[in-house]
């Protein structure tokens, strides 16, 4: 696995794009440290991957499940060989510190041992027919070849989730990741290529979401496309797909919501405020943005929040003790900085951070300071719209209620928490609050790989990942009768 420049992984082959360009991936902690480079590829390069994962498809569909779920248990073993190359990999990249980046990619690891467990599972239902001397039943089948669109906050996690179900159930893929996580998920390749999974299977082609994305969307041999990214970019995708009589799943992110009610152990509500809004540097879709706080506690609530947040340690990543790295890159950097300068402007209080970090060894990265704003309400900018990086707005509410009503006030809807001890409250949060994720007395962000993951309004196209739900976005249904 050594060496730095990554071609496209193609019909079982490493090929260099026809454009002869590549891209460079840089360092966030340090923008002057390249980490490597992939190609910068063309359509050409899509079509051809389609081509031959279609022409792979017709016989990786025929083999048994339980010899498709042998070549993910070797490259989940191949993975696990090179955990600490790739989470190093992935810490240098895009910043993530080093103890999530080994978190990641083991959790990469159980996402393939537990779909590779999933070619032995049932895949179909006997059903009574009305004629007694027939038999009828159903079975899930592939849907054929499917195209993977992945962001670069979970380089290998979201690939690894996306691709593991599509392989198991009998498809071929070809994975476009996004260039700030490219060479992670080159890595990522590597395992698959050395797991020896047939040529066409796994595809890999690496360039501007406009070309490769694009591609992946119009081409008429893609099945299906399943992405994760931003709502502009999701929205066209699912526009594409869906005008060409493909399928299509969108996971776009949230505005996630922790509300803290006035019995809650404050204590906890706060580390897990912290945890859910700023580890990552609040790079997770899933991460805690909006904290809306009951009244009678908000003070006291906020004064501790300040102060534990004050000692957060912000760092490259490396160093055992870094809490929190840079933005993934300089866009993500300017495009944080252009929030609380918008906060400022719309008349939020900051009280805490907001600035760039250029002391010391933090002078060459992309580092805002975790940042805290007071007085925040539901019209401004900073409490509708994803940010996506290390920034709290906090929010003062009287009741219950009013907390739910006000998380609910956004276009998104991808996950929800509540801290409350109160049965009554925990139950009208649950059934009350318009999220695909639920959490009681728990941060927003953290996904378990075995249950279904999606959201609801904006946040989604409403379909499923992973766990058992994974099976309906990348299998149809074949109804059977057979009669003698």
């Amino acid at each position: 696995m050594s060496g730095k420049a990554f071609l496209n992984y193609i019909g079982g082959e490493w090929k260099e794009t026809v454009s002869g360009e590549v891209l460079e991936s840089y360092n966030p902690a340090n923008k002057n440290e390249v980490v490597g480079s992939v190609q910068s590829s063309t359509r050409s390069e899509v079509d051809e991957a389609v081509a031959q994962a279609k022409k792979a498809q017709k016989s990786w569909r025929k083999l048994a499940g339980a010899e498709r779920g042998n070549y993910l248990y070797k490259a989940a073993a191949i993975l696990e060989e090179n955990l600490e190359e790739i989470a190093t990999t992935m810490t240098k990249e895009m910043g993530k510190s080093l103890p999530e980046a080994k978190g990641e990619t083991t959790r990469g690891i159980q996402i393939l041992k537990y779909y590779a467990g999933e070619g032995m599972r049932s895949d179909g239902d006997l059903i009574p027919s009305t004629d007694a001397s027939a038999l009828m039943f159903s079975k899930r089948v592939p849907i054929g070849v499917v195209g993977v669109i992945t962001p670069w906050n979970f380089p290998v996690a979201i690939p690894i989730w996306k691709m593991a179900p599509a392989l198991i159930y009998g498809n071929t893929v070809v994975l476009k990741p996004a260039t700030e996580g490219a060479v992670t998920a080159a890595k990522v390749m590597k395992c698959f290529e050395k797991a020896g999974f047939p040529a066409g299977v796994v595809n890999f082609v690496t360039g501007s979401g406009s070309v490769i994305g694009q591609g992946l969307a119009e081409n008429p041999d893609v099945n299906a496309v399943t992405f994760t990214g931003s709502n502009n970019v999701g929205k066209n995708i699912g526009k594409v797909v869906a005008a060409r009589g493909g399928k299509y799943q969108l996971e776009m992110g949230g505005k996630n919501p922790i509300i803290i009610a006035e019995d809650a152990d404050i204590e906890a509500a706060v580390d897990a405020t912290l945890s859910g809004g700023l580890k990552s540097t609040g790079q997770k879709c899933t991460c805690s943005s909006r904290v809306i706080v009951q009244s009678s506690i908000y003070d006291q609530f906020k004064e501790r929040l300040i102060e534990k947040a004050k000692e957060i340690t912000v760092g490259d990543g490396m160093d055992a003790s870094t809490w929190m790295g840079p933005c993934a890159s300089e866009g993500q950097f300017n495009t944080v900085k252009h929030y609380i300068a918008k906060g400022q402007e719309e008349g939020a209080t900051l009280v805490l951070g907001g600035n760039q970090i250029t002391e010391g060894n933090l002078k060459d990265g992309y580092y805002i300071e975790p940042t805290i704003f007071d007085e925040v309400t539901t019209n401004m900018t900073i409490a509708q719209e994803e940010i996506f990086g290390p920034v709290l707005a906090l929010m003062k509410v009287d009741t219950v209620e009013e907390a739910i009503e006000l998380a609910n006030d956004v276009e998104y809807g991808l996950s929800a928490s509540i801290f409350s001890k109160n049965i009554d409250h925990i139950l009208s949060f649950i059934d009350d609050i318009e999220a695909g994720l639920v959490r009681i007395n728990s941060e927003t962000a953290g996904v378990e790989l075995q249950a279904p993951f999606g959201g609801m309004k904006a946040s989604s196209s409403y379909s499923r990942e992973q766990g058992q739900a994974a099976k309906e976005f990348f299998t149809t249904t074949k109804t059977v009768f057979l009669k003698g």
